[in-house]
């Protein structure tokens, strides 16, 4: 199922994650996550690149744009 940004007014497709956890003053940024979390915002490319963490919380990009890809070392 598509997802589209949390933003009133945006129909934009989602490509992150927005989270967050008052009690550390903390919000993280991850790729897009696998399922819808309720309580989670999901941003496009526009408005996630425009997030700024209120005063005095931290901010961490979690996101991993480049995957590794390991190849398998069964031995044959």
């Amino acid at each position: 199922m598509v997802r589209r940004c949390s933003r009133c007014t945006c129909n934009e497709l989602a490509s992150i994650t927005l989270t967050y956890q008052y009690s550390r003053a903390l919000v993280w940024i991850d790729d897009l996550t696998a399922e819808r979390d309720p309580h989670a915002y999901d941003l496009c490319d526009r408005h996630g690149v425009r997030i700024t963490a209120p005063s005095g919380w931290r901010l961490e990009d979690r996101r991993n744009r480049f995957k590794v890809v390991m190849p398998n070392r069964l031995a044959g």
